[in-house]
């Protein structure tokens, strides 16, 4: 495993223990600025080993090698912030099925049924072709969004079935 040698300034210091001592910050951040602050090497700062910092702040080794290797690597600042997520999402429920799916919901119930539940309209969506596949859950997040297009039609809610 590749060794990070954490080399902090007076200034990165002084910022680090206001970050402790002063203000609101996240879980991340004061256990960032703990780790650094153990693990400087600077002529400020005596230097703990990995497997005491992580025996005194209850963290992983890999937690402890993560820290130190963001500060080399991208930065003082960046190693005191979390990254945005890369992920991307792919939107199932877009205009055009929610047209269809409050179409669905405001006719009449399969027969044996008195009214749509969720299950129903993800069931009859996905057979009538509007979508692949959808969870019971998408729809319910698709009809809150138009609860006052649906309010008139009572849909879904025993409460209010007459």
């Amino acid at each position: 495993m590749e060794k990070y040698k954490v080399t902090l300034t007076k200034d990165e210091r002084d910022e680090l223990m206001d970050i402790i001592n002063k203000g609101k910050h996240t879980s991340h951040k004061f256990r960032t600025a703990y780790i650094l602050l153990n693990c400087d090497e600077g002529k400020f700062a005596d230097k703990a080993t990995n497997a005491q910092i992580s025996k005194i702040l209850k963290v992983g080794m890999r937690t402890i090698d993560r820290a130190k290797r963001k500060f080399v690597e991208e930065g003082f600042n960046a190693s005191l912030e979390r990254r945005p997520t890369q992920r991307e999402y792919e939107r199932k429920a877009d205009g055009d099925f929610e047209a269809h799916l409050i179409a669905l919901c405001c006719s009449k119930p399969p027969k044996g049924y008195a009214r749509w539940s969720l299950r129903l309209l993800a069931d009859k969506a996905v057979e009538l072709k509007y979508a692949e596949s959808i969870s019971h859950e998408t729809v319910r997040r698709v009809l809150k969004k138009r609860l006052k297009t649906l309010e008139s039609k009572r849909v879904g809610n025993p409460a209010k079935a007459g």
